[in-house]
């Protein structure tokens, strides 16, 4: 949905866009001149920033310097790179880039980024100069890890200083793993003892080829063109965390999630010792169908239709797979491969529609005290493409409908992880739980609140609802949770809170002249697109989840607990607040959810197993963010504590009896279909069935029908 007050935006941006590519005309205005091209993308954000943002930061010098620290804090995160004379050197632009993103000369990207080009070259000197050298373990130091404590090297000898520690806990690591190796092999046939001195080395080649692949990544990744993606973004989300650029090929990777379908050639890639190789093949897709590509073989190059290949060496996964992704069905995708025998053939392929099944909704049977239906929903997909295409409302219906078939007497929603999606497919589906009513309330910058409502007054489902979230619950989920929680129409259980992304955002092209008759006939650059904030949404009782998120009627200790990854530890989140409720009629139920929450309580208060995963986070956060001896006794007892507290926590996580865990009987047929299924589905039922966290909602399931049979018997 976009507000009508936001349409003269677009049009201004027309405009603006119409304005800067006259101003240019005469001027090499392709790829070949990035300034001109990277000049209209900043000032097109800009732009929109400043007329459509739900609500805009003030672009002025202060911006500006929140803007530059980010972006060189983006670029060298561990501040390992740039040195502190670099830093001051820069804030020469320090009342620059809000003058650039308002139309004056860009110069900021440009020098930072030729300055951290440089800085970085220098740092894979020092690498491969550190690691030419023996270390030795018994000195009492030790290594910072912790961003926020970390400041820039004030000079070369302190940036050295940096990655030699650095270096050498990566080097200690292996070091201390290979002296396991040798404990654990001792004694056996043939097994020759190496020195710690043969150790030690064999640990820096270990290291040493690893940072190879890491450099050699970086020198292909960090482009200009990808740099400057970084640039934008740190301007976008100094407005608020979740307004991105995208340039051309991550918009369109961003589509392909939410539609959960690709075109492309129907295989997984990982990597191998920095090689790019096959790691599985879709049955019945291009990869599979010719007959010349085989798992673990190796990819080399990859070439559109007739263009020259590209070199792949040294490239990480996800930039080999946006390459052989295409954006059309039928196009033509060239592999040069080498093949285990060490032959090497090209092979072509055309891409064809790959459904990514894993984002779809599926669900299960679990057979214990009382048969409870499952329904697992990683995130709220729609194809905006296609009107035929996928869309969850539509398939939780789907699922619901199967368990109904099943008899079962209660059903999970699974949104534990799902960072959310489409807001209209969220509306849909919890209007199949409840009669009619409004679902959440979605608010404009300078405009009163819209309720949005589900209108049908059928209702697919009226049994026993619990829905399953977690700290990685955003968004779309938080509004799901919210409605049922307000309507009291089921009882949500999970970690302290959810994510607290409570904004809306819509993807906004950065070159609306394409569509304009007046371009007919020039070529003009893709320059991607802005997912812009441009409204905020609230619970039907009138708090926002944003911020906070949505708590739990029942709170599980969680064992990502003390990661800092929600909203809340997000620097540029938009604040909390509230507006009038909406008008609305709680779900009328002879089952009282206090008395459940109070029984289920009841049940974790009892349990020792809860009470030691606490324990375990707690210390865990408290012990995250530490610095790491470099001393090799201490780093021992340290990573031993890690271990034995991890282990613990493995093992808490694992139900001693394994819950009984079904497919529904619908989908054994489709299931059965290929190999790569029938495994998949292996994987994913014995997940489940070991999931303490799905047995604790199972009780509370449990707890619900007890309650009904006992309001019923009275």
């Amino acid at each position: 949905m976009m507000s009508k007050k936001f349409i003269p935006v677009i049009l201004v941006l027309t405009g603006a866009s119409l304005f800067l590519a006259f101003q240019s005309q005469g001027k090499s205005d392709n790829n070949d001149n990035p300034k001109s091209r990277y000049s209209k993308v900043l000032r097109n954000v800009g732009i929109l920033l400043e007329e459509g943002h739900y609500s805009p930061k003030k672009i002025d010098d202060n911006f500006s310097q929140i803007v530059l620290k980010k972006f060189t804090e983006d670029l060298d995160d561990d501040k390992s790179v740039f040195l502190q004379s670099d830093i001051e050197s820069f804030k020469k632009f320090d009342a620059k880039i809000d003058d650039e993103i308002h139309g004056s000369d860009l110069q900021s990207f440009f020098t930072v980024n030729d300055v951290y080009l440089k800085r970085r070259d220098e740092s894979f000197t020092l690498i491969t100069e550190l690691l030419a050298r023996p270390f030795e373990f018994t000195k009492d130091e030790s290594v910072q890890f912790d961003r926020a404590k970390l400041s820039f090297p004030k000079n070369e000898a302190e940036r050295k200083e940096v990655w030699r520690k650095n270096i050498k806990y990566n080097v200690l690591g292996r070091f201390v793993e290979l002296q396991e190796e040798r404990e654990k092999n001792k004694g056996k046939k043939d097994f020759v003892q190496r020195a710690d001195s043969t150790l030690e080395r064999e640990a820096r080649d270990y290291v040493r080829k690893r940072m190879e692949r890491m450099m050699t990544a970086k020198r292909t990744h960090e482009t200009a063109d990808e740099n400057f993606s970084t640039f934008v973004n740190a301007i976008t989300k100094t407005m608020d965390p979740h307004t991105d650029y995208f340039p051309p090929i991550d918009k369109r990777s961003f589509d392909e999630g939410m539609s959960g379908r690709f075109y492309g050639i129907g295989a997984g890639l990982k990597d191998d010792d920095g090689k790019i190789k096959i790691a599985s093949l879709i049955t019945g897709m291009p990869a599979e169908r010719s007959g010349a590509i085989a798992i673990d073989d190796e990819i080399l190059k990859i070439a559109e239709g007739a263009a020259e290949p590209v070199d792949i060496s040294g490239y990480a996964v996800p930039d080999a797979v946006k390459i052989i992704r295409g954006a059309k069905r039928g196009s033509e995708v060239r592999l040069t491969i080498k093949k285990v025998d060490g032959t090497i053939k090209v092979v072509s392929l055309l891409r064809d529609e790959i459904k990514l099944e894993d984002t779809f909704a599926k669900s299960a049977v679990i057979n214990g005290d009382h048969k409870v239906g499952y329904i697992y929903l990683p995130e709220f997909y729609q194809d905006f493409q296609n009107p035929n295409g996928a869309r969850c409302a539509t398939d939780v219906a789907r699922e619901v409908e199967k368990l109904k078939t099943e008899n079962v007497e209660g059903i999970i929603i699974d949104l534990r992880g799902n960072g959310g999606g489409s807001l209209s497919e969220v509306v849909k589906m919890a209007g199949l739980f409840i009669e009619e009513g409004p679902i959440v309330q979605v608010k404009g910058r300078d405009e009163k609140a819209t309720v949005l409502r589900d209108r049908d007054k059928n209702i697919l489902y009226t049994g026993p609802l619990t829905v399953m979230v977690d700290e990685f619950s955003a968004s779309a989920s938080e509004i799901f949770a919210a409605a049922i929680q307000d309507y009291k129409r089921g009882i949500i259980i999970g970690s302290t809170s959810t994510y607290g992304k409570g904004t809306v955002q819509r993807n906004i092209p950065l070159t609306p002249e394409s569509e304009n008759p007046l371009f007919a006939n020039k070529a003009t650059d893709d320059l991607g697109a802005l997912k812009l904030t441009l409204q905020k949404f609230y619970r039907i009782n009138g708090g926002a989840t944003q911020l906070k998120g949505v708590t739990p009627d029942i709170v599980l200790p969680d064992r990502m607990e003390y990661l800092k990854y929600r909203e809340k530890d997000e620097a540029s989140a938009l604040p909390w607040d509230e507006i009038p409720k909406a008008d609305f009629q709680p779900w009328t139920s002879t089952v009282s959810t206090d008395a459940v929450v109070n029984v289920t309580y009841d049940q974790i208060n009892k349990s020792p197993v809860f009470s030691k995963i606490k324990t375990s986070v707690e210390w865990l956060g408290a012990n995250s963010d530490k610095e790491y001896s470099l001393n090799i006794v201490k780093y021992k007892a340290e990573q031993d504590q890690f271990k034995t507290t991890y282990k613990q926590l493995e093992e808490l996580n694992k139900l001693p009896k394994e819950l009984n865990v079904k497919n529904v009987a619908s989908d054994t047929v489709s299931i059965n279909v290929a190999k790569d299924k029938v495994e998949k589905n292996k994987q994913w039922l014995k997940r489940l069935s070991g999931d303490i966290y799905i047995d604790g909602t199972v009780k509370v399931i449990n707890n619900i029908i007890m309650q009904k049979a006992t309001a019923k018997n009275n």
